[in-house]
């Protein structure tokens, strides 16, 4: 389908000026980009400042009588210093902010030649970010002054994928987007704060399936929705972000819901289902614990995101949805695909872009960050301001941050525990009280968790060596070794990750240390004895 084209642009307070029939001898820049006969421009978005709004008028008139086809919307633009370029640009920010632009429909030509040199390099800047999506226009007068010579026009493409010079120069908006995607938390933890830089640039280059791995809470879900109104402000996607928790779809309506049926394709289908793949048609489809899709959905799922393709359920024929994939798990897939539950071939589709989130008992230097954010909307929910006393922040920070804090629900218990928090401050004032009364619940929300990690679960907490190690290995070994592995063990199996065994079997010496990789010395440790994190887990060789 071909698109109609949009010109936008400035008008030119001297060079499209004139009047009188003379004003059609000279070559007016405005005018003349509807005079060019191998092309048509079916829209222009005309920029000008209310003193000129006389001559926003006649140029209207102008090319309506040149080009009948040609449809001029006026821009009135309350600019008081034009050669202010905080104003310039924050006004042609706000204007682009709130217009509907239709990339499938309409094609956007930036015109760069009028206005002036502050609203060119505004303009330049916008359409470079895309948040004008399209290209630059250049236009030129004729060499000789010919009446109803439109001169010519050249077309500048802003790929930055291409112009990695020019891509250097927003590292301001690059800072703004990363900030986006953390909602505005100065996190501190460095891994974390590297993984969602890269996470940021993959968002607006790409559009291959990303793969969020990482317990429940820890905010894949979060952070594919944030990536989704990133890619919406660039104008990267059009359609709606939908999601859905695969551990809720089964039988006969975990395909339906994912690819729609037709009516009668199996009992209860009453009627045709669309199914939201065809919902995210041109937008993004967050897939939650992908996990748990059942074999035949996988491979059906496969079908769709390689070909953009795929039958409904009773349709022998194949609908389109052109979507963004997001896929979220808190299993780990390498052994899902190992023990035949997850299609390898899936997989490999998926995992071009795969990113662990840590858990928050992983990053206890973001806690304090966090919950200040968490507060702060809590207290504009409720209306008012909400501040921790002095002591009250430095008790709540040295349990929050100590090993003795499961965190086992992430950041849905640090939300939760927040909005307690902030719900029962009188006048908005956290107190000690308040904070200590707030740790005896959490201590109690995970005391059964707890006694597990520590090994006061139940007996089939016992580790059995034999099935890791074989007998001379373990002839060898003084009972003292014995104990002390056995115990290892038990600390990884109830661990989470091998980061979080390491920090808990370290938790004293790791402060110590100028340099913590408390997932290294642990896995040295088990080198040792011939075993991997993976076999630990396994419980066998």
């Amino acid at each position: 389908m071909r698109k109609n084209r949009v010109v936008i642009g400035f008008i030119g307070t001297q060079l499209d000026s004139g009047k009188g029939a003379g004003r059609w001898e000279k070559w007016r820049p405005t005018v003349s980009l509807v005079q060019h006969e191998d092309m048509v421009v079916h829209r222009m978005e005309l920029l000008y400042t209310p003193a000129h709004q006389e001559l926003a008028h006649q140029v209207r008139t102008d090319i309506a009588t040149a080009s009948p086809e040609t449809t001029v919307r006026l821009v009135p633009m309350e600019i008081a210093d034009p050669w202010d370029f905080g104003e310039v640009y924050a006004k042609l920010f706000d204007w682009t902010q709130a217009y509907r632009f239709d990339t499938e429909r309409e094609e956007y030509w930036t015109h760069i030649t009028t206005g002036t040199h502050v609203a060119q390099i505004c303009l330049f800047l916008l359409v470079e970010s895309r948040r004008i999506p399209g290209v630059l226009a250049q236009t030129s007068p004729p060499r000789r002054q010919q009446m109803g010579d439109a001169g010519s026009y050249a077309l500048i493409d802003l790929d930055l994928s291409r112009y990695d010079v020019i891509a250097q120069r927003f590292g301001a908006e690059q800072r703004d987007a990363v900030d986006f995607l953390k909602s505005g938390i100065a996190t501190r933890n460095a891994r974390f704060n590297a993984l969602i830089d890269e996470v940021e640039r993959v968002a607006v280059r790409s559009r291959a399936p990303i793969l969020f791995t990482g317990p429940t809470g820890a905010g894949k879900s979060h952070l594919a929705r944030r990536m989704y109104q990133l890619k919406k402000a660039r104008h990267q996607v059009e359609g709606e972000f939908v999601e859905v928790n695969c551990a809720t779809l089964h039988g006969d309506g975990a395909a339906s819901t994912l690819f729609g049926h037709r009516k009668g394709a199996f009992t209860g289908a009453a009627a045709d289902r669309a199914g939201l793949l065809r919902t995210a048609h041109k937008g993004v489809l967050f897939l939650d614990e992908i996990g748990e899709l059942g074999l035949d959905e996988q491979a059906m799922l496969l079908k769709a995101v390689e070909e953009k393709r795929f039958y409904p359920m009773g349709s022998d024929r194949e609908v389109a949805s052109d979507f963004e994939l997001i896929a979220g798990t808190n299993r780990d897939l390498r052994t899902e695909v190992a023990a035949g539950r997850f299609r390898e071939d899936l997989y490999a589709r998926i995992n071009l872009w795969s990113y662990q989130l840590p858990g928050l008992a992983q990053r206890p230097e973001d806690i304090e960050p966090t919950l200040d954010h968490l507060l702060a909307r809590t207290g504009t929910e409720l209306g008012r301001t909400v501040r921790l006393s002095a002591e009250a922040r430095t008790a709540y920070l040295r349990y929050a941050q100590s090993p003795d804090a499961l965190w086992s629900g992430n950041f849905r218990d640090l939300s939760a525990s927040a909005t307690r928090l902030a719900t029962l401050a009188d006048s908005g004032r956290i107190g000690l009280p308040l904070v200590e009364a707030e740790i005896a619940r959490l201590q109690w929300l995970w005391q059964p968790a707890k006694a597990a990690r520590d090994g006061g679960g139940a007996v089939g907490d016992a580790i059995d060596l034999n099935t890791l190690l074989d007998e001379a290995q373990i002839k060898a070994m003084d009972l003292f070794d014995q104990l002390q592995l056995a115990a290892v063990l038990r600390v990884c199996r109830q661990a989470r990750t091998l980061s979080d065994a390491g920090r808990q079997l370290f938790q004293a010496s790791r402060a110590q240390r100028t340099v913590v990789n408390d997932a290294d010395r642990l896995r040295k440790y088990l080198a040792r004895f011939g075993l991997d994190w993976e076999s630990v887990i396994r419980g066998e060789r």
